[in-house]
């Protein structure tokens, strides 16, 4: 049986709530409309849900016009917010490596997430992925344009951790794939099948596979609540799972001229295998 395509999800700001699409198009830095805005401190740095787990429940839609729409469950009503001026930059970073960026002025903005969030932060858009110098062009992701997970694997996942941990595979259930965040899902038959493909092609879009994606406390973050919940699945990963120093789940991926749409249904063709290099 053909492994295909069964998921195809965008964050249009960064660590907001994941929006699910049937087709998306292709774009050098990711997914058309992924992570092409998000939320950063008084000093410029990245927010996340690193630091703010409350971020999950704020959804994000951009509209054909470039019009963000925001909704957050305990607000009075939703949020329109236009592109900013490409020439109203601000120093902003991610993990402190900086570049500049537009910047949305609006005070009406500001309140509204303070309100939320009871704390200051600024909307900033990421009109042109060339602003952000990075080895491979992406736009507001952490490493790489794409990441991909399979359904088998995270099947073995929660396997392990119900194996090596069984009250709290019994306490919490079993690890849903949205906490992996990831914009492909396979229903790849065979668990970490993925890490070893070198280059694959789906539909009609050829990709790089780059490496494994190292994993940080988001994955324990309930994705509807905004809460975090235990050490489940970092503890196993770091113990089973590794890529260098990191717990590893999931793969980064770059894509390949000419680029395309990509549809829920899609099928996966394995070009090339063999092991990945490792980190220094």
């Amino acid at each position: 049986m053909a492994t295909r395509l069964t998921a195809l999800r965008i964050h249009p700001v960064k660590s907001f709530h994941a929006q699910a699409l049937e087709t998306a198009s292709v774009e050098p830095w990711g997914l058309a409309g992924d992570r092409r805005w998000m939320l950063v401190q008084p000093d410029g740095e990245v927010l996340t849900q690193r630091e703010d787990p409350r971020l999950a429940r704020f959804q994000a839609r951009v509209d054909a016009d470039g019009t963000l729409l925001l909704a957050h469950p305990d607000a009075d009503a939703p949020l329109h917010v236009g592109t900013p001026d490409p020439t109203s930059l601000a120093p902003v970073s991610i993990f402190r490596s900086g570049f500049t960026a537009p910047v949305v002025e609006d005070p009406k903005v500001a309140d509204w997430f303070g309100k939320l969030l009871d704390r200051e932060v600024r909307l900033v858009h990421l009109d042109d992925p060339h602003r952000r110098p990075r080895p491979a062009t992406t736009s507001l992701a952490d490493a790489y344009p794409f990441l991909l997970t399979t359904t088998s694997s995270l099947d073995a996942l929660n396997a392990l951790i119900a194996q090596d941990h069984p009250d709290e595979a019994a306490d919490a259930g079993p690890v849903p794939m949205e906490r992996f965040r990831p914009n492909l899902v396979l229903d790849e038959p065979t668990p970490w099948a993925e890490t070893g493909w070198r280059r694959i092609r789906i539909g009609a879009v050829e990709f790089e596979v780059v490496q494994q994606c190292g994993r940080c406390a988001i994955t324990t973050v309930d994705q509807e609540a905004g809460v975090f919940t235990g050490a489940q699945p970092l503890r196993t990963l770091r113990k089973r799972r590794r890529f260098a120093k990191s717990a590893a789940f999931g793969m980064h991926l770059v894509p390949r001229a000419p680029y395309g749409t990509l549809r829920v249904g899609d099928e996966l063709t394995v070009l090339e295998s063999g092991p990945l290099p490792q980190p220094d």
